[in-house]
C-alpha cells in the first residue's frame, strides 16, 4: 500500500490537536497521538522533529483554521465576536490548545507563530477602521481587539450544568451587544 504523506501528516495533526487539547504539552503522549492517527510513531518524529515542534504545528493548524473560518470584519466587531463564540462552541479544541499554550509556554504558540501574524493583520484592520471613524478610538487597536476576543470567549458561569440552546443564544446576543457598545464610535 502506497503511503500518502499529506494525508498521514493531516491525521497526525488532527490527533495531536485532540491530544494536546485534552492533556496539554506536558501531559500529551506521542504514543497516543500515533495510535489515534493510525501512524507509526517514527513518522511523527520524521514529520515534526519532536513533541514541542508537533505542538507548534498543532497550534498553528488551529489558528489557521479559526482565522479562515471566522474572518474579521473590523467594521462589525460585534458580529465577529458572536461568530467567534459560535465557532468555539462548535470547535472547543482550539481554545483548549491556546489555553495550554498560555499555561505551559509563552502564550503565542512558539517562536514562529502564525498567531503573531494573524494578530498583526487584525490589529492593522482594526486600526484602519478606527482611523476611518467607524469604531471607537478610545483604546489602542490591539487592546480593542483583545477585549473583543476575550468577550467572545466568555461562557456560562456554572460549568457544572449543560447550556441549553436558548441559554447559548441569549449569551451570544449578550456578547454581540456588549461588543457593539464597546466599539461604538466616540461622539465628537
Amino acid at each position: 500500500m502506497k503511503r500518502d504523506a499529506v494525508a498521514t501528516r493531516e491525521r497526525i495533526l488532527a490527533a495531536a490537536v485532540d491530544e494536546f487539547a485534552r492533556n496539554g504539552l506536558a501531559g500529551a503522549r506521542i504514543n497516543r497521538i500515533a495510535e489515534l492517527a493510525k501512524a507509526n510513531k517514527s513518522l511523527l518524529y520524521q514529520y515534526f522533529g519532536n513533541k514541542d515542534a508537533l505542538f507548534d504545528a498543532a497550534f498553528e493548524a488551529v489558528v489557521v483554521q479559526t482565522v479562515s473560518e471566522v474572518p474579521l470584519d473590523p467594521t462589525d466587531l460585534a458580529e465577529y465576536a458572536a461568530q467567534l463564540f459560535d465557532w468555539h462552541r462548535a470547535h472547543p479544541a482550539p481554545l483548549r490548545v491556546a489555553a495550554w499554550d498560555r499555561l505551559e509556554r509563552d502564550g503565542l504558540g512558539g517562536t514562529s507563530s502564525p498567531l503573531r501574524e494573524a494578530i498583526r493583520d487584525k490589529v492593522d484592520a482594526v486600526a484602519a477602521a478606527q482611523a476611518a471613524g467607524r469604531i471607537t478610538d478610545r483604546f489602542s487597536a490591539r487592546s480593542l481587539l483583545e477585549l473583543v476576543i476575550a468577550i467572545s470567549q466568555s461562557g456560562p458561569v456554572d460549568l457544572t450544568q449543560p447550556v441549553s440552546v436558548e441559554e447559548a443564544a441569549e449569551h451570544r446576543e449578550a456578547i454581540r451587544l456588549a461588543v457593539a457598545t464597546l466599539v461604538a464610535p466616540t461622539p465628537s
